[in-house]
């Protein structure tokens, strides 16, 4: 018995070692862009003290900000559905009893769901059920094959944080976005000056040590390569944010009993905003959680049009959160 419980666990290990590797990757360049930002530029080659003090104290605010966030995005656990979606095991298990009679599934499914508060559906206006976690899906969330679980409000799964990108973690992940492209920007804006200098024949920086060169040079590069990677990424995820859609949601608009409907959950640009970051404005560049609601029930951009009247249907009660 010992012997399969070991290489299930070196299995395991092996696992979550792959997929760590993104994360690792980062982390790994990263500490050399600190080497070579702070070693090789700031104490080396920038000889005025009235430069390289503002360098290195900007330099180290928006990286402890940048880390903050990332790490937030990493080590926030997804949250899933609460236990009353769960079908009790008899109820699944009369449910499971004869797959190929779907309009009998679909009956149970309704009279189980009859008083959860859900608003979304199928393509064919049935209950959306997960049969691997035996669960009916809460509005706008979706099973994960990597975290092996539905997640609320689920974005993507995203290997350079090894962890989905979901309603839990959404805000730590733009601001990771944020502060990464704003610490790659401010490196390469920092660091242009001497890279031109390295390539000016007319200077003496040409026949000097070349090794602190090659560190600043690939720094330069390296941070302009990633500013434009980073910005279409911020840029398109701000876009999502305004207009209240994950990017599941932009490929597949949810359904509800009306139809399809990209903008279900539009509540509003300044809405859509709070929705994510918070009331306090204060606090959006923080990572701290100032989301609003509770990742099962969301407001309807309908609502609004009914003078914010709370959305009701048959015997279901829902209670939208106040944006």
């Amino acid at each position: 018995m010992e012997a399969p419980s070991s290489k299930k666990l070196c299995c395991t290990v092996c696992v979550h070692t792959v997929k760590s590797i993104p994360v690792i990757f980062i982390l790994c360049i990263l500490a050399w862009s600190y080497y070579a930002y702070v070693y090789h530029l700031c104490l080396s080659r920038v000889t005025s003290v009235e430069l390289s003090v503002p360098y290195l104290l900007v330099y180290h605010i928006i990286l402890v900000l940048f880390l903050w966030s990332y790490f937030k995005t990493i080590f926030t656990e997804p949250s899933g559905a609460p236990p009353n979606f769960r079908l009790p095991e008899e109820v699944f298990e009369e449910f499971n009893r004869n797959p190929i009679d779907l309009s009998r599934q679909s009956a149970i499914l309704r009279d189980f769901a009859e008083n959860l508060p859900i608003m979304t559906f199928t393509n064919t206006n049935d209950i959306r059920f997960c049969d691997k976690c035996k669960i009916v899906k809460p509005d706008r969330s979706h099973h994960c094959s990597v975290c092996r679980k539905c997640v609320l409000k689920m974005d993507h799964h995203c290997p350079w944080v090894n962890n989905c990108v979901s309603y839990s973690n959404y805000k730590y992940f733009i601001l990771f976005l944020a502060y990464g492209l704003l610490m790659c920007i401010f490196v390469a804006a920092t660091t242009i000056e001497y890279v031109i200098k390295f390539w000016d024949i007319t200077t003496d920086m040409r026949i000097q040590d070349g090794s602190y060169k090659i560190h600043i040079i690939f720094l330069f590069f390296i941070a302009s390569m990633f500013s434009l990677s980073l910005f279409s990424l911020l840029a398109y995820h701000i876009y999502l944010v305004s207009k209240n859609r994950t990017t599941l949601e932009s490929f597949r608009p949810p359904k509800f009993l009306e139809g399809s409907d990209k903008n279900g959950f539009n509540l509003g640009c300044c809405r859509n905003i709070r929705e994510v970051f918070g009331k306090e404005v204060l606090l959006w560049p923080f990572p701290i959680d100032t989301r609003l609601g509770d990742g099962v029930i969301y407001p309807l951009a309908s609502d609004l049009k009914s003078n914010d009247s709370v959305r009701q249907s048959s015997n279901k009660s829902r209670t939208p959160f106040t944006v």
